[in-house]
């Protein structure tokens, strides 16, 4: 065996080896899509893109410790008790594992209850569960940065 029969493995062995991992990034794509729509949802609230963004039993953890159910995330949001006037993603990394997917990323904006500003600087650890085609947020754990 040459190094032309040994490069011709080597490049079969990387297509085979990427095969699964280009079936997964439609999902990775799709979950991209749905953590931006959710952004996009808590900058501009309204109870039907928030309700289609989460799932039923959702768990949604605050930096602070605060824990809500799906009805108490929406709520909040809805009846704009503390808005977000502004909400930046970066850093963002998508696993995909089945019919879970794993989203960190941090999280900076700022809120604008109570008539003032109040800088938020956090870090994100999401749970997307796959529902038939629809990505839905199933967990999510703000940390203090």
């Amino acid at each position: 065996m040459n190094r032309r029969h040994l490069a011709a493995l080597g490049g079969a062995a990387i297509l085979v080896a990427t095969k699964p991992a280009a079936a997964q990034s439609a999902d990775e794509r799709a979950v991209a899509a749905a953590v931006e729509a959710l952004t996009r949802a808590m900058l501009n609230p309204e109870r039907a893109a928030l309700e289609a963004l989460a799932h039923d039993a959702l768990s949604y953890g605050h930096s602070a410790g605060r824990i809500e159910t799906k009805e108490q995330f929406v709520a909040v949001l809805v009846e704009r008790r503390n808005p977000f006037g502004e909400i930046t993603i970066s850093n963002q990394t998508i696993s995909v594992v089945g019919e879970d997917a794993i989203v960190r990323h941090s999280f900076v904006g700022h809120t604008t209850g109570g008539g003032k500003i109040t800088p938020v600087n956090i870090g994100v650890l999401q749970m997307w569960k796959k529902q038939g085609t629809t990505w839905r947020l199933l967990a999510r754990q703000a940390f203090r940065l």
